[in-house]
């Protein structure tokens, strides 16, 4: 269903209720809606900006069990995080991908051979099999050759797991749509409409039209991760999330070369950073410290913290003398962490999710990317009684479908790496993403791990409705290419103009718009200084 016809089938529900209206369209408010639509419950969700277009496209791109959480005495997260990752590696492959990662240990570190060993032992245990392995200084180095060499003892590896966030978060509702949920971006809900004492509804304002709607909902879900708090004032409750940014660099992996994950420890305050091998790229991350911005306003890195990674990494690979010119991007998002009260290190917050009911409002958010089912199918069971379908819920089903054989056999001819990416991403649609591709768009544009093809397939089945959109989310040229892909920009207007309608004054509205948005929110802060 096309993005105008889900806004005109909400005009069903200004009358007759929905069940459950979501708001938000990151992954929580993605696997919310999944789970209920599954269940047969009738499902709306909207999103103010783009799907994934908050925290759940600035991820550090982990599917992990959190080790560091483990550390901290969090062990009920980490043991669910292990269980979550483990399903989503058995229900998306090729879009949740296993990643080992190495932990060099050095002597007089705080966390040794023995402690980190203890560690990894419990998550190997929780994970019911042993991936961890000791490896001497020479077999570190031959693993990471340029590493720093002083004062190093060893080093652990272990598995994990990683994604494209964005496209996780678009698979998902891609799923929820075939089980008749309606999804639709750049709906914003204005205001929350209460009877009775209680929610049971939302005044929605589509950006496209400017038209709005007031929607009937027995239950309406507060999945705005972020701005959780802003809706729940609405109903004069008070504060609960402690926004806190996460600043992440883009190098090219020829400049900083990991073979695998790379975790190691910050010199100046000991946080552990990490680099990984995501996309063709290098990605380095992570800071964690309190956004006092506007949350309207989308994050970009600080100097602060641009210097902090390079400081980071420059300590960790001397060798390789990295500077501003190795830099492809940064990007940044802002976690929804609970706050505890007591202005404690940010990076010692809990991680665990929120679940609140609160006169009619289901608030479900903080958490991590891994877990995003489980809180789902916690958050849908506390209104069970309230939505006779929920009484239906599958938390142990495969999240996804399997292609169908018309997919499988498209894609049959296709190069391994193409067939495997094309059907983690779109499942059965990569028959019609196949069949609408013109000659020569299979190819991969350069660097940006995509094709043609699934940009024009973006325009006409996902619901682009800004070139950010297209360029930063159902793609990642925005993060994976030079200035944003600025240089591609002329070859992707024909496809674009056509598949979008847009003359030639909004493509170069567009084009303006999108350059501004990668020079403050994903280049080099202008402020810095080596």
């Amino acid at each position: 269903m096309k993005r105008a016809d889900s806004w005109a089938a909400l005009r069903l529900h200004e009358t007759e209720p929905l069940d459950l209206l979501v708001i938000g369209g990151g992954i929580a408010g993605a696997g919310v809606a999944l789970e209920a639509a599954r269940c047969g419950a009738r499902v709306a969700l909207v999103e103010a900006r783009d799907f994934a277009g908050g925290t759940s496209s600035k991820s550090s791109k982990l599917v992990h069990g959190g080790l560091r959480y483990l550390a901290q005495g969090q062990i009920g997260l980490t043991r669910e995080s292990v269980r979550e990752r483990k399903a989503l590696l058995r229900d998306m492959p090729g879009l949740v991908t296993p990643l080992r990662f190495l932990l060099p240990v050095r002597r007089g570190d705080r966390k040794g051979r023995r402690i980190l060993g203890l560690g990894l032992a419990m998550y190997d245990f929780f994970a019911g099999r042993r991936t961890r392995q000791w490896h001497a200084p020479a077999a570190v180095l031959a693993q990471a050759p340029h590493l720093q060499e002083q004062d190093l003892a060893g080093g652990w590896s272990y598995l994990d797991a990683q994604t494209d966030d964005a496209r996780l978060v678009l698979r998902v509702l891609a799923e929820a749509r075939l089980h008749g949920a309606l999804t639709l971006n750049h709906v914003a809900a204005e205001s929350l409409i209460e009877a009775e004492g209680r929610v049971q509804g939302a005044c929605l304002r589509d950006a496209a039209s400017g038209e709005t709607r007031v929607v009937q909902a027995r239950v309406v879900v507060n999945a705005t991760g972020a701005w959780a708090d802003r809706l729940r004032q609405n109903l004069g409750e008070g504060p609960k999330l402690r926004p806190l940014r996460g600043s992440h660099l883009v190098f090219e992996a020829w400049r900083l070369p990991v073979a695998q994950a790379l975790a190691f420890f910050h010199p100046r305050d000991g946080r552990p950073v990490f680099a990984l091998p995501w996309e063709g790229r290098t990605l380095l991350g992570t800071t964690d410290l309190d956004h006092r911005d506007p949350l309207d306003r989308e994050p970009g890195i600080s100097a602060a913290e641009f210097d902090y990674l390079m400081q980071a990494v420059r300590a960790a690979f001397p060798s390789l003398d990295l500077g501003l010119e190795d830099v492809v991007s940064t990007f940044s998002g802002v976690r929804p962490v609970l706050d505890s009260g007591d202005q404690r290190d940010p990076s010692k917050e809990a991680r665990e999710h929120l679940i609140l009911a609160e006169r009619g409002l289901l608030t479900v958010s903080g958490g991590k990317l891994t877990t995003f089912r489980a809180s789902a199918i916690q958050a849908l069971r506390r209104v069970q009684g309230r939505v006779p379908a929920l009484q239906r819920l599958r938390p142990d089903a495969p999240l996804l479908r399997t292609p169908g054989i018309a997919s499988l056999q498209a894609a049959r001819a296709l190069p391994p790496a193409l067939r495997e990416r094309l059907l983690a991403r779109y499942g059965d649609a990569t028959a019609t993403l196949l069949a609408e591709a013109r000659p020569g768009e299979l190819q991969d544009i350069p660097h940006a791990q995509c094709c043609l093809a699934e940009l024009r397939y973006a325009c006409r089945h996902e619901a682009v409705l800004h070139l950010d959109d297209l360029l930063l989310r159902r793609s990642r040229i925005g993060l994976l290419l030079r200035d944003g892909g600025a240089a591609l920009l002329h070859t992707l207007r024909p496809l674009v103009q056509e598949t979008l309608g847009w003359n030639d004054e909004r493509w170069d509205d567009e084009c303006h718009r999108y350059r501004d948005r990668v020079l403050r929110c994903y280049g080099i802060p202008t402020e810095w200084r080596p």
